[in-house]
């Protein structure tokens, strides 16, 4: 029986592996490799490549070198800036006041409640019916026991674009010793973060959003911040992140972001041409199908995320996999859980809509081919869910 063709619109969750980067990947393997901090040749190699790479990071995000901490991916990368900055300013005799938005990935909104466990002061930001931080909010919330304030430059589930620059402006004025943290693993591919989080202390990235290895992301963190290891053991990464890294991910991020750079204006031009016309032709035939951010409101170029009223969210997407269109319903990280996420809450979205919440995102490879098929096949899987 000959397979349905599949369209790829889930890269929000797991971008497909550039070529690019499988090949680089491949070269670092194609010789012996060995532990970056030995003296023989392979190993010196494999510093040698490590360091590249981190350069390569370094300048992506336009900062130093020695800023960059190698990391498993984005989760243990916000581990360590939420954890870490608590655990620094504990030890230095002082108080751990944590602010964060309402709209944060969970590896955020996780951290922050195991460093409430612990002791510390965490406080969540409202936003309003886009899922915008609420700035006025911020700045009542700021002071000088603050130790660190958490907002990411773009949310995961419904693309939106925060006010990042008036984020770190409200925070220098008011608590100018609080550390700015930013989960930019969504925005990576499509924003310039050398320019949108500049003055950020932190910024964390994850290699399986652009295209590059599972498994490997990056904390940058400032030279002011102080940081608070969470693996301990050999003291690499100038002791901010023990274990041996890995070269080979490290280098396919890296050539993942020199792709991203070079690319980033014309293929965020083309996807997000053909988001709208996803949306257009979505909301053109499905009856009662609501966009979820207003008109109006700067979301990411690959992101679309609507409520089909009438349908229940996972029926949805397994109905969609069979048919070979590949999205999810919000955070790939709770895509199998049957309660309205944290964001649509947070935004004031109803029960009853966000119960139908779906989320397709596209990416540098989505072609014209996957957004018709997906304007023919979602309808009527919709309309055949509905009429059962």
């Amino acid at each position: 029986m000959r397979s349905r063709p599949t369209s790829y619109l889930d890269h929000a969750a797991t971008a497909p592996l550039r070529p690019e980067v499988a090949a680089a990947m491949a070269e670092v393997h194609a010789e012996p490799l060995g532990n970056p901090t030995g003296t023989h040749p392979p190993a010196q190699r494999a510093r040698r490549l490590l360091e590249e790479a981190r350069d390569e990071v370094a300048a992506f995000l336009g900062r130093d070198p020695g800023e960059v901490v190698f990391t498993s991916g984005g989760t243990e990368a916000a581990n360590l800036a939420v954890l870490g900055s608590v655990e620094a300013a504990v030890r230095a005799g002082g108080e751990a006041v944590v602010l964060c938005s309402a709209v944060e990935h969970p590896a955020v909104r996780e951290s922050a409640r195991a460093a409430a466990c612990a002791g510390a002061d965490c406080r969540e930001l409202p936003v309003d019916a886009a899922g915008i931080v609420d700035l006025n909010a911020l700045a009542r919330a700021l002071s000088s026991r603050v130790t660190l304030v958490a907002v990411m430059a773009a949310n995961n589930e419904t693309g939106v674009v925060q006010p990042l620059p008036d984020v770190v402006d409200a925070v220098r004025r008011r608590a100018p010793q609080a550390a700015v943290f930013t989960d930019a693993v969504q925005a990576a591919p499509w924003l310039d973060l050398a320019d949108r989080a500049a003055g950020v202390d932190l910024v964390s990235l994850s290699a399986h959003k652009l295209g590059g290895p599972v498994g490997t992301g990056v904390l940058a963190a400032g030279p002011r911040l102080a940081l608070r290891a969470r693996q301990h053991g050999g003291g690499q990464e100038r002791e901010r992140r023990s274990g041996t890294q890995d070269v080979a991910g490290a280098v396919g991020l890296a050539t993942a972001l020199r792709l991203v750079a070079a690319q980033r204006v014309s293929t965020a031009a083309r996807v997000a041409a053909r988001r709208d016309q996803l949306c257009e032709g979505l909301l053109a035939r499905i009856e009662g199908a609501h966009r979820t951010v207003p008109p109006g409101v700067a979301v990411l170029p690959g992101h679309l995320h609507l409520c089909l009223a009438g349908v229940s969210r996972e029926e949805l997407l397994v109905a969609l996999g069979r048919e070979g269109i590949c999205a999810s319903g919000g955070s790939s990280c709770a895509s199998g859980a049957l309660e309205r996420s944290h964001v649509l809450a947070a935004m004031g979205v109803e029960r009853g809509l966000a119960e139908g919440a779906v989320r397709f995102s596209l990416g540098y490879d989505t072609g014209e081919e996957d957004v018709a098929r997906a304007v023919e096949v979602v309808p009527a899987v919709v309309a055949a869910l509905r009429r059962t």
